[in-house]
């Protein structure tokens, strides 16, 4: 793995980190603490994803168009502000406002952050996006098992802790990013000085679109345990501190179980469709468990299996979308692809929330199985429109 990888690894580490002290809260800070409903909470929810699905693409935009060091540091300024925003005023018309800005400013880094590995280390394929990915899940086993600690002390702290290390973050991406070269590779500066149109429904195109429908449905599913399930797991006076575990839970095991997916994965999962079928399957059998969850250790066990099939969906996408890109836009297909993310962790919230007030959780859980069920079709269907491409490209990472 290049030196320079290292970077944006410590980077994204310092990036969710920060992120987790906040984002698994905001449901049950807006239930609880600001009074309003569970639609309420997923209405706001909402529009913090929609400002991120622009950010998501600007994000994109700027990669492509002035290269990742500023793209990334506009994102990081623009998020501080934010927290900022947070930490000096937490009412609920100040919360909702930051909160939809902060998701803006954060759609701007992740896009880049990927289009970055993906150029700095091309020869890496999968392995670069797995890499990142295994960072970014670090940073959200660190940031969980501080979050729920601070948060049970006094929630209102959180809001400090992760104004404190997205200001690490950004010396780190000053210092760290400034002098990587590696939006200037073959992938970019072929298309200086060319009039080329910015979008267009080329093959590769329609099979990213199709996969990102896949993506939608399926982070449609996973935000439910950032909303509905964790105000369904307060209200069965499961503490902060046991569902902030969860989520430590998650990242740890992203962490120390890599080693044995990704060899499962190399010898047995070997096409994208593949992993991304396998990963479903097992988002499946966790919904179906958690439907009758009433203690803790059967979310625990829930969690463990959303682990298992995000640990194969979540790498794949934008290893794909890497896969697809034309030379010239890179930064555009991760946008792409993380705005499809984004719109998925939009829906989600304010979609569960009206099914959980007017039905029942049971009714959540049977719509939640058939989006996924869904979403697998998709992934059979997307590699029809770009056949050649994913078979070379997959070729090439399976060796």
């Amino acid at each position: 793995m290049p030196k320079k990888l290292w970077f944006l690894l410590i980077g994204m580490i310092l990036n969710v980190t920060g992120n987790s002290f906040l984002w698994p809260f905001n449901a049950i800070y807006i239930h609880e603490h600001l009074g309003k409903s569970l639609s309420v909470a997923g209405l706001i929810l909402m529009f913090n994803s929609l400002a991120g699905v622009f950010g998501n693409m600007l994000g994109g935009w700027l990669f492509d168009k002035f290269g990742g060091y500023k793209s990334i540091l506009t994102g990081i300024i623009i998020t501080f502000l934010s927290i900022l925003g947070l930490v000096i005023n937490h009412s609920w018309s100040f919360y909702s406002f930051f909160l939809i800005t902060l998701g803006f400013g954060v759609g701007i880094v992740f896009p880049s952050m990927y289009a970055m590995v993906g150029a700095a280390w091309p020869e890496g394929g999968r392995k670069a996006f797995n890499a990142l990915y295994v960072a970014q899940n670090l940073g959200v086993a660190i940031g969980t098992a501080l979050g729920g600690i601070v948060a049970d002390f006094d929630i209102n702290y959180i809001f400090t802790a992760n104004l404190i290390l997205y200001i690490i973050f950004f010396f780190v991406a000053a210092i760290g990013f400034r002098n990587m070269e590696i939006t200037k590779d073959e992938k970019v500066e072929d298309s200086v000085g060319k009039d080329k149109p910015k979008f267009s429904l080329t093959p590769s195109m329609k099979a990213l679109l199709i996969v990102c429908c896949s993506y939608v449905l399926c982070w449609l599913v996973y935000v439910q345990w950032q909303t509905t399930i964790a105000s369904e797991m307060s209200n069965l006076k499961i503490g902060l501190t046991n569902y902030s575990l969860l989520w430590t839970v998650n990242g740890a095991l992203i962490v120390l179980a890599q080693p044995i997916v990704s060899t499962i994965i190399r010898k047995y999962v070997t096409s994208m469709r593949k992993q991304m079928l396998f990963g479903i399957g097992f988002f499946i059998a966790s919904t179906i468990l958690v439907s009758t969850a009433e203690q803790f250790s059967m979310f625990m066990i829930g969690m463990i299996i959303l682990t298992i099939g995000e640990m194969f969906v979540w790498p794949a996408v934008p290893t794909i979308a890497n896969m697809l890109a034309p030379k010239d836009k890179l930064g555009m297909y991760q946008g792409i692809v993380n705005s499809a993310g984004t719109v998925g962790r939009m829906i989600g919230p304010l979609l569960g929330g009206a099914v959980v007030d007017t039905f029942s959780m049971k009714i959540l859980f049977t719509v939640l199985v058939f989006f996924l069920v869904i979403s697998m079709i998709f992934s059979v269907l997307y590699e029809k429109f770009a056949k050649k491409v994913i078979n070379a490209q997959e070729q090439t990472v399976a060796s």
